[in-house]
């Protein structure tokens, strides 16, 4: 197998080899300390990670707030202080080995006041910053205030152009690197484009050459991309180690950290892991967010599949297509479905689903009694996690609504998060990661096959990444 080469990130020549970072409470201290360690770049996610207590104990994120705006800063105290616990846990653990980068959701709310808290809280731990799920153009000038590397997550070098050319271009000696998501093989939010098709990948090696194109417009030759997505082992990749049209190429690993020993993740987690098959990650647009998502096919993502493949048509009034009567709610409010769904909603609410919840696209999606009854007190306890979100219909600028309906078909995205990473190791945990929201690569399944985690072997962080750099 060729060798990797280290490479110089923020002044300090490491192992180019990335821990991808993954939100609330799953890319820790703890996990990036131990890749800084091996000689990486271990990164905390700084989206609403965990602080301690006086005993060690993860502080509740509860909330009291009676408005989203009162417990939106609620959650942006707590997430400023797990970032800071979680950044000093990391350089602890590393101790002055590698480099330790935060991940930051551009789209999560309070994602500017949150990052310039940890900084200002943690300073001189974090060595650079990476952030997606969005156009982070604002990410430069928060670089430019700390003096910190920043490295933007993106999908196409069409991306990169566009926040080079708007922002960038005034930051060009703090820009680290680029990471290259791909939006068909990454875990989590995907930056697949409405004008790509989810179900045909594209090879990522032009789509990087192009990238690298835009930057050496820039003079940005020796800018290091960072792959991520699909990344996992280097031996199927010794094409691109030492390609000079590729140039310098870091990898990035989000799915595999996920099973190591210092991985915080449940233990139901890990051994669901284990048992994927080929197929079983499933890329859906579901998110509140808006962006496609990578996810584990479990049974929470069966249940919203079912409330979309449960939706028909409806009009306040009869039109020539929608002339069948019938009554929403408690009141028994009349709207007009064809006659067709008519029957197919005879045949759902024979089944349980007697629910009729209205969408912003003027339809109705069918539920159980006690998932409408959930999904709308998720709807009104929303703490306003995004900067925007179809679930609540949330919006952090007044007037704090984005002006459109609740959308049912979606889901709270950080109470499912928070629930998954702090199940708890007893008979219903197995249970609790079935029912809740499991990001993961499309590689997720090579856990089964791989034989490095035969009989259920489960590696420290140090010797997965003596396995990456040595394929044995």
């Amino acid at each position: 197998m060729k060798s990797i080469d280290t490479l110089r990130f923020g002044g300090q020549d490491v192992l180019p080899l990335v821990e991808g970072g993954k939100g609330v409470s799953v890319s820790t201290g703890t996990s990036a300390g131990h890749w800084a360690a091996a000689g990486g770049i271990g990164t905390i996610s700084a989206v609403n990670a965990d602080s301690y207590d006086e005993q060690g104990r993860p502080v509740p994120q509860i909330y009291h707030g009676r408005t989203r705006r009162e417990r939106q800063r609620e959650l942006i105290r707590y997430a400023i202080d797990g970032g800071i616990a979680q950044a000093k846990i990391a350089r602890e653990i590393a101790g002055g080995k590698g480099r330790l980068h935060a991940n930051i959701l551009w789209e999560m709310g309070g994602a500017e006041e949150i990052i310039e808290g940890i900084l200002e809280g943690a300073p001189g731990i974090i060595n650079g910053l990476t952030c997606g799920a969005g156009m982070p153009y604002r990410l430069s000038d928060i670089a430019i205030k700390h003096g910190i590397p920043y490295y933007p997550i993106v999908s196409s070098g069409r991306a990169f152009n566009a926040l080079w050319r708007r922002a960038y271009s005034k930051a060009p000696e703090l820009l680290g690197g680029v990471v290259y998501e791909d939006p068909w093989r990454a875990g989590g939010h995907n930056g697949l484009s409405n004008t790509e098709n989810p179900l045909q990948p594209e090879d990522p090696f032009p789509r990087v050459l192009e990238l690298r194109r835009v930057l050496r417009q820039y003079g940005l030759d020796e800018t290091p991309i960072i792959m991520a997505g699909g990344v996992w082992a280097l031996e199927e990749w010794q094409d691109w180690i030492g390609n000079p049209d590729l140039g310098p190429i870091a990898f990035q690993f989000g799915t595999r950290p996920l099973l190591t020993k210092e991985s915080p993740i449940p233990e139901a987690w890990k051994r669901r892991l284990l048992t994927l098959k080929k197929g079983d990650v499933y890329l859906n647009r579901f998110s509140p967010t808006g962006f496609y998502s990578s996810a584990v096919n479990n049974s929470f993502m069966h249940d919203l599949r079912g409330r979309s493949e449960r939706q028909v048509a409806y009009s306040p009034e009869a039109t020539a297509e929608l002339d069948a009567a019938y009554g929403v709610g408690a009141r028994k409010r009349e709207v007009f479905v064809s006659s067709t769904d008519r029957q197919h909603i005879a045949g759902w609410e024979a089944a349980g689903f007697t629910e009729a919840l209205r969408t912003p696209d003027d339809t109705l999606v069918f539920v159980t009694p006690d998932s409408a009854r959930e999904i709308l007190a998720d709807q009104t306890n929303c703490m306003g996690c995004l900067s925007a979100c179809k679930f609540s219909n949330w919006m952090q600028r007044e007037p704090y609504t984005n002006g459109q309906k609740a959308d049912p078909r979606s889901f709270c995205i950080q109470k499912t998060l928070q629930t998954i990473a702090h199940a708890p190791n007893d008979e219903h945990a197995d249970d609790v990661v079935d029912h809740n929201l499991m990001f993961g690569g499309t590689n997720a399944w090579r856990f089964g096959t791989d034989p490095f985690y035969a009989n259920g072997f489960v590696p420290t962080v140090g010797q997965l990444v003596e396995r990456i750099l040595t394929g044995r």
